[in-house]
């Protein structure tokens, strides 16, 4: 399992605000383990801090806006996606306006930055959303919808379509983030001249020009009404007879403005506060389906706030039973784990099948087989001993010893028939032969019992 990311250094930027139109400037900083992504309004007494979820986004009209007793701030997205993409866990941004600057409309500056700055690991461990069955989320009134299916890494596909000559269907595809860079960071946004006037009188895009978005003109109007919105946007004024796309700066890709839909969804789905594992479909997206998408996971995230391992049968055990007896000095009816899936230097994972054939269900109880609740907690002790001698030398000629268990808690109980699934994780490092670990018990995507441990390994006489 890989480990929580932040910045190495800090690192700063200014520009105006698309919708403010405000000269801004923007700071990255690192950030603790378990801290998220978090914004700092500086140019306010107390500098509140907002934290970046998907539950406080209050508004999502050209841009999503995060808000908090009633402070706010908007367009996170495209720093936020840069955040995402790069693996950055933690981070603490600080900015002194209501608005993070829009730059060149894109990810580009914020990813070079990082690159530049670099990242550091950190000692926690990365916990991440697996989507293990799909989820989707529709738009009735728009067809909007986005979809998350099973898949063994995070990977985006994104259709668009619009009435319009220059632009009309559209498809972009992340496969892997490492591509983000090269493939997505630089796709700007984009908006109709059609839309112009509508949104300033929203009181929107005052800071927008032809060098932070692209700009398409595909509905001829009087040349009178297109010098007036370049006066108004303090533009250079155009021949209102040139249709197609007038930015100063030419398309990056031929299909920017998908690419571009695809960044805005890194960037809302950043506020979910995990990292996914699945690939995401989405059609037609835009940022108040987007952050009704992250809503969902997010409630899913607490209502578990731990997710079970996933669990393919037809997958040969990293360690089997035979292995294990070499390990564990248990012997029936006493050895509580049957094989080993998943191990690395800080977890874990372990399975025992559940049988009516287990020797305790004659007295406990009869009418209703139940578990005992102490064999699942030392069922955990088994597996957290497999995890600990696993990283030293001649397993065979130690044991480990629980010198503590703690905040041990009972959800749901265990019957016959059921597949139990042990993840313990080490709460730090081992030291002077001491080791603490987190222990989870899950049956299906349910936990039904959890503990700490401390263990003491001692070599056999």
């Amino acid at each position: 399992m890989d480990k929580q990311h932040t910045l190495k250094d800090s690192f700063s930027l200014e520009g105006k605000g698309l919708h403010t139109g405000l000269g801004i400037k923007i700071k990255f900083n690192p950030a603790p383990e378990n801290h998220g992504y978090k914004i700092k309004r500086i140019d306010i007494e107390g500098e509140p801090v907002i934290d970046a979820v998907a539950e406080n986004v209050s508004e999502t009209q050209r841009g999503t806006v995060l808000s908090k007793n009633g402070v706010q701030v908007r367009t996170v997205e495209h720093a936020l996606a840069a955040l995402y993409a790069y693996g950055v866990d933690n981070c603490l941004i600080e900015v002194d306006a209501p608005e993070f600057p829009i730059l060149d409309g894109s990810s580009a500056i914020f990813s070079k930055e990082i690159e530049r700055v670099g990242l550091q690991e950190q000692a926690v461990i990365r916990e991440y959303y697996i989507v293990k069955n799909k989820i989707e989320y529709k738009d009735e009134i728009t067809g909007s919808t986005i979809i998350a299916l099973p898949d063994d890494k995070f990977c985006v596909n994104t259709f668009i379509a619009f009435d319009s000559v220059f632009l009309d269907n559209q498809y972009a595809v992340l496969e892997d983030l490492k591509d983000f860079p090269t493939e997505i960071a630089s796709s700007r946004t984009f908006v109709f001249v059609r839309e112009i006037e509508s949104l300033l009188q929203n009181n929107l895009i005052k800071g927008g020009d032809l060098d932070n978005a692209i700009v398409i003109y595909e509905r001829q109007i009087s040349q009178e009404r297109f010098d007036k919105l370049a006066e108004i946007m303090d533009m250079p004024k155009k021949d209102a007879t040139q249709l197609g796309y007038i930015m100063n700066k030419p398309l990056v890709y031929p299909n920017e403005p998908a690419r571009h839909k695809l960044l805005d969804i890194l960037g809302d789905i950043a506020l979910i506060g995990r990292p996914i594992k699945g690939r995401i479909i989405a059609t037609c997206p835009g940022h108040r389906v987007n952050n009704e998408f992250a809503r969902i996971i997010r409630k899913e995230i607490k209502l578990n706030d731990v997710q079970a391992p996933v669990y393919n049968p037809n997958i040969p055990p990293l360690i089997d039973i035979n292995r294990i007896k070499q390990m564990l000095p248990h012997r029936y009816p006493f050895l509580m784990v049957e094989k080993i899936i998943e191990i690395g230097c800080n977890h874990i994972v372990g399975i025992k099948n559940v049988s009516i054939n287990e020797p305790y269900f004659q007295g406990h109880f009869p009418s209703e087989p139940v578990m005992p609740g102490v064999l699942l907690v030392e069922a955990m002790a088994q597996t957290g001993g497999i995890l600990v001698l696993n990283q030293i030398e001649e397993p065979h000629r130690y044991s480990t010893y629980f010198m503590k268990i703690d905040n041990v808690k009972f959800r749901k109980k265990v019957v016959p028939g059921d597949t139990l699934l042990f993840k313990l994780e080490m709460v730090g490092e081992i030291r002077r032969n001491i080791a603490n670990m987190k222990g989870y018990v899950f049956v299906g995507e349910k936990i039904v019992c959890e503990a700490e441990f401390m263990a003491q390994i001692i070599k056999n006489k």
